[in-house]
C-alpha cells in the first residue's frame, strides 16, 4: 500500500475533507478527500498527426462533458460544480447523504494519442497525483474491453474511512479522452456498482 505523498495544491472546486472518525448517527455522513490536484496535462504528440486543434476545450466540449453521465447525477443530493481550463474540462458532484463523490474530466490531447500514449499517461505517476490527499491507496485490479474502454480499480483511505474507488478512461474522440472517478464508502460498494453498470455497462467492474 503506497502511503501520501507530499500534499499538492487542491482543485479550485472541491469536495470537503472527510472526518477522522465515523460520525456520530445525526451527523452528516463524512466526505472522501479531494483528488489533490486535476490529472497531469495532456502532452502534446505532434507524431500522431501533422494536423493539431486548440488546446483550449470548445463547447461541444463541454457540453459533451456535462452531458456524459446522463441522468445519472441529477438527484437533489449530488450536488454538480465544473470548471474549464487548458486541455481539460472537470465536473464534480458531491454527496453528503452518501459520503461520496464523482469526477469526471474530458481531457484533451490537441495532437491527437495512441494507446501507448495512454499507457504512459495513466501511470504510477498520474495515481500519485490523484490520491496525494489521500492516507493511503492500492491499486486492485485493471482491465479493458476490445474497444479500448479501461477501468482501474482501487481501495483508499481518507481521514480513517476506507473507500472504494472505480477509475474508467475512455477513447471518446481522436483527441478526446473521457475519465471518470467514482469514490463511495466500501460499505456502500453495491451502489458504486450499479452507477458503473449505468454509466458503462460494457464494463462496470473487472470481475
Amino acid at each position: 500500500m503506497m502511503t501520501k505523498k507530499i500534499l499538492l495544491p487542491l482543485l479550485a472546486l472541491v469536495l470537503t475533507l472527510a472526518a477522522c472518525a465515523k460520525p456520530a448517527p445525526q451527523q452528516p455522513t463524512p466526505q472522501p478527500a479531494p483528488t489533490s490536484t486535476q490529472t497531469p496535462e495532456p502532452v502534446i504528440l505532434p507524431t500522431v498527426t501533422a494536423a493539431c486543434i486548440s488546446s483550449q476545450p470548445t463547447q461541444a466540449d463541454i457540453d459533451r462533458a456535462l452531458s456524459f453521465t446522463a441522468q445519472n447525477f441529477v438527484a437533489a443530493e449530488w450536488e454538480r460544480s465544473y470548471s474549464v481550463a487548458d486541455t481539460r474540462v472537470a465536473v464534480t458532484w458531491s454527496n453528503a447523504t452518501q459520503g461520496a463523490a464523482a469526477y469526471l474530466e474530458a481531457l484533451l490531447f490537441p495532437c491527437g494519442y495512441e494507446e501507448p500514449d495512454l499507457n504512459a499517461y495513466f501511470s504510477e505517476a498520474n495515481w500519485q497525483t490523484i490520491f496525494a490527499n489521500y492516507e493511503s491507496y492500492l491499486l486492485l485490479s485493471e482491465c479493458r474491453n476490445d474497444n479500448g474502454l479501461r477501468l482501474y480499480e482501487f481501495s483508499a483511505q481518507s481521514g480513517g474511512l476506507e473507500y472504494a474507488v472505480s477509475y474508467w478512461v475512455k477513447n471518446d474522440t481522436d483527441a478526446r479522452v473521457i475519465v471518470l472517478m467514482l469514490i463511495f464508502p466500501k460499505e456502500s460498494r453495491a451502489a458504486l456498482s450499479a452507477y458503473g453498470a449505468q454509466i458503462f455497462p460494457q464494463l462496470p467492474n473487472c470481475s
